[in-house]
């Protein structure tokens, strides 16, 4: 009885290995999240204008795409996710094949091991996405999750075009703006300060 009034920690070895998967799941999920801009940032009508020059909306895109990524992911998720909404199971085909890219290759911290054998990164990204196409192909959907990808990537390259970049506060070397001459000076001489 020399335990008597003492509280336990654990129930058991694999509730807690769960709850601590469950837990890193929840952390990389909010910082994924967390890079997500605010909806009132992104469509700020007074920040929207057209373009100069040709030059000028390629540096917009590339801007507003660097800043705004999750965003517009959201956006094209949304999108196909709705053009689905009429075909239930391709939806489900759908989800089912965003849980398995979820677990499988975003929430992993540890390569995939099968049979004793490490499994590249980049093999399970080609195999998720051979068999994400492979069964939405079967479902009869194709030209449905080609027209609303389309529309998605129309719609983001017509706001990353009209955006205007002067508000946003983003590093410069995040965005491939600066080529790396230009930033590693540009590093150095932010660090260097007057010489008297």
């Amino acid at each position: 009885m020399a335990n008597y009034g003492t509280i336990p920690t654990s129930s058991s070895p694999g509730t807690s290995t769960k709850l601590e998967y469950i837990s890193r799941a929840k952390e990389r999920i909010k910082a994924g999240l967390g890079t997500r801009q605010p909806w009132k940032v992104m469509f700020n009508f007074r920040s929207f204008n057209f373009p100069g020059n040709l030059s000028e909306a390629l540096k917009r895109v590339r801007t507003n795409i660097a800043y705004f990524t999750m965003n517009y992911a959201m956006v094209v998720l949304i999108i196909l996710f709705l053009s689905l909404l009429w075909h239930p199971v391709s939806l489900i085909v759908f989800i089912v094949m965003g849980v398995a890219w979820v677990f499988l290759y975003f929430l992993r911290d540890e390569p995939l091991v099968v049979l004793g054998h490490t499994i590249d990164d980049r093999v399970v990204m080609i195999v998720l996405g051979v068999l994400t196409i492979f069964f939405l192909l079967l479902t009869h959907v194709t030209l449905n999750v080609l027209v609303s990808l389309l529309v998605g990537v129309v719609l983001v390259l017509i706001h990353g075009v009209t955006r205007k970049t002067d508000d946003l506060f983003l590093d410069e070397a995040a965005t491939g703006l600066m080529s790396a001459p230009h930033a590693a000076a540009a590093g150095a001489g932010a660090g260097a300060g007057p010489s008297s």
